[in-house]
């Protein structure tokens, strides 16, 4: 079982960015266009986010409130909001605009990732829902910019 969670705490996210790009490359052009339109607008504005949140909110780690080694190495640092679930979850949201079927399965998998983190003591649930909440909401928030600029004819 500890296998199972380290694979999914380290290594899930890069099947995710991997089936991320391969769809993106697959796609027509002004999907794949539109793709990394919300893309260069929603990772910035979601880590940045995430680093507001991390000041305004201060977790301790699993491992260091609890005294116990995690499953996987990590600094003591502040766990709020999980980096792993959030790059996963705006990936998922990204994609879920143009292709709501592969959205939702990477939404999964990127559940899969904060499940598995929480399993390696590597951060509290809490940690999890706030990198998905801000996620969700950081996206949503790109994609109108994005719809309100089509609109008035200042993307394409």
């Amino acid at each position: 079982m500890d296998t199972l969670v380290v694979i999914g705490a380290k290594y899930l996210i890069y099947i995710i960015a991997f089936l991320a790009v391969i769809a993106t490359l697959l796609s027509e052009r002004t999907v794949r266009c539109g793709i990394v339109k919300l893309a260069l607008l929603s990772f910035p504005i979601a880590f940045l986010a995430s680093l507001i949140a991390g000041q305004l909110f201060y977790d301790t780690r699993p491992f260091v409130a609890e005294h116990i080694t995690p499953l996987i190495p990590h600094g003591a640092d502040n766990g709020f909001p999980s980096d792993h679930t959030l790059f996963a979850m705006v990936t998922a949201a990204i994609v879920f605009v143009y292709s709501r079927k592969l959205g939702v399965l990477l939404g999964i998998l990127g559940i899969l990732i904060g499940v598995s983190r929480v399993m390696a003591k590597v951060h509290y649930p809490i940690d999890i829902v706030g990198s998905i909440a801000i996620a969700i909401s950081v996206t949503s928030f790109a994609w109108i910019i994005l719809k309100t600029l089509r609109k008035n004819r200042h993307l394409c």
